[in-house]
């Protein structure tokens, strides 16, 4: 069973071991999306295969439409020219469900790799006149908030803009839909500033800023998304070897990105899209993505993560590391954990939780305490969720922290999970475990300079937890939480006791 044009051909020996194959007319739909592309998302990671591209194949199954996507990759072009280009564009996805069950199927609707090298006349040539079609309508990125910082890959964004501005000013919607807050905004930012700097020096003319900064012919929206796609499993893989699928085994690239013919991903996903697109856009909330206003985008976010998600996987990578657990879904087994995360989200997060109306805060944080984080099938670990921990704490805590200061019926003396969480983090910056081991800490960009200072000079830190904590008595009580948890044994005592 190889993953490629020629290999799925063969459907009965795919179908008879529970995979579900492309309906639609494939080589037709490349041919047309080549001609005509509507979609083009920049970063071909995990999240894009399990998300967007099999959103874009149930809507080619069902005939809503009948062009695909173009991913192009522009940090680790590695994962196009081992993963996407050998498979013919084609990926497994392993949505693995609560219940135990994997359902397995092949995803086709990628129509076309691309690299954005500027330094490969023939890639970044490509990826221009994609730029010039009238057809294109969007422009999408999952490329880490990250992405937006690194000057490299976004002047050759902007490059590519400046294409469809000399192709005539040709409309387009440029959306992020990177897991942080207001990502179209950071986005915009980022191509502006590039853009003014250009005009200054003289490489284009003044009309391409003023064509960045018109909504009716470029549009920056608000997105939302959530799907938790760990790296590609053991478990999984072995899966698809016994099924007799060649190529499984995944690729550590020279930059060190996880890539494999498969992706895994939990069976929940969110994607809530502010409705800004001057050129128009596929009909993607027949896929389950939903459309609505910016004021509703802006409070899916802050319900999801500010409450109702992300604090809770901070809390639990935080106490993962700190306890020696490797699994998420081992860390909703221990009591003390799961009593955590539950009285930080029921409690403590929805007295000031931001209800969006689209979504029920109340239904998606019973969702991820009894069926995402507790899935034993999804292979997350709190060392994947600890990456940039401290640039996560301000919206994760920091505005908690700010909604029970500005309301007169709380008070931050009333809170006692976040107080613990972020006594956490500062045991955490030790590397040194509940039993005395050194552990070693997850990326993050200020985790140096952060391990040099003292535990109360950390705490001074308004970048880090985004409000200031000596205003009031948080400050103090976190440190008195963390002078209680040193030594051997005693954040266990600490979680036990709170």
């Amino acid at each position: 069973m190889k993953l490629t044009n020629e290999g799925i051909k063969d459907r009965k020996v795919w179908e008879e071991k529970g995979y579900k194959l492309p309906g639609y007319d494939r080589e037709k739909m490349v041919e047309r999306t080549k001609e005509n592309p509507t979609w083009v998302h920049f970063g071909a990671g995990n999240i894009f295969r399990a998300f967007q591209a099999n959103v874009v194949e149930k809507l080619l199954d069902e005939g809503v439409t009948d062009t695909g996507l173009i991913v192009a990759e522009g940090y680790d072009y590695e994962i196009v020219e081992k993963y996407n280009r050998p498979c013919d564009d084609l990926s497994i996805l392993a949505t693995l469900k609560a219940d135990g069950t994997v359902e397995k199927s092949v995803v086709g609707s990628i129509a076309e790799s691309c690299i954005l090298d500027e330094e490969n006349e023939k890639e970044i040539e490509r990826l221009r006149e994609i730029f010039r079609k009238p057809s294109l309508q969007m422009v999408s990125f999952t490329i880490t908030e990250k992405g937006y910082k690194t000057r490299a890959y976004m002047n050759k964004v902007v490059g590519l803009l400046l294409e469809r501005y000399k192709a005539g000013s040709l409309p387009v919607s440029i959306v992020s839909m990177d897991n942080c807050s207001h990502n179209g905004d950071k986005l915009k930012e980022a191509v502006v500033e590039i853009a003014g700097e250009w005009v200054e020096s003289g490489k284009c003319d003044k009309g391409f800023v003023d064509y960045i900064n018109n909504p009716k012919l470029i549009a920056f929206p608000l997105t939302m998304i959530d799907k938790i796609t760990p790296r590609p499993d053991d478990t999984v893989k072995a899966m698809l070897v016994e099924d007799g699928v060649e190529g499984a085994e995944p690729i550590v690239t020279t930059k060190h990105t996880y890539v494999a013919n498969f992706v895994n991903a939990e069976e929940t996903e969110y994607l809530v899209v502010e409705d800004l697109f001057p050129n128009g856009r596929p009909q993607l909330e027949k896929g389950g993505i939903i459309f609505t206003d910016r004021e509703t985008v802006d409070k899916t976010e802050k319900m999801k993560v500010c409450t109702c998600l992300n604090p809770l996987h901070t809390a639990l990578a935080i106490f993962g590391c700190l306890l020696g657990y490797t699994t998420i879904h081992d860390e909703m087994d221990d009591a003390d954990l799961k009593r955590l995360v539950t009285r930080l989200g029921k409690e403590e997060g929805m007295k000031v939780v931001v209800d969006p109306k689209v979504l029920s805060p109340s239904e998606f944080l019973d969702a991820v305490l009894t069926k995402r984080l507790p899935n034993p099938f999804m292979p997350d670990t709190p060392q994947r969720i600890a990456c940039d921990t401290s640039q996560k704490l301000p919206i994760r805590f920091g505005e908690t922290i700010k909604a029970y200061r500005k309301q007169s019926e709380l008070s931050t003396d009333s809170l006692q999970v976040v107080p613990l969480v972020l006594a956490g983090y500062l045991r955490y910056l030790e590397g040194i475990d509940d039993e005395g081991r050194e552990f070693e800490q997850s990326p993050d960009p200020l985790l140096d300079e952060l391990k040099a200072l003292s535990p109360e000079d950390v705490l001074k830190r308004e970048d880090v937890f985004g409000v200031n904590l000596y205003e009031d008595n948080l400050a103090r009580r976190v440190l008195e939480i963390y002078s209680d948890m040193k030594g051997n044994g005693n954040v266990r005592k600490e979680l036990e006791k709170i």
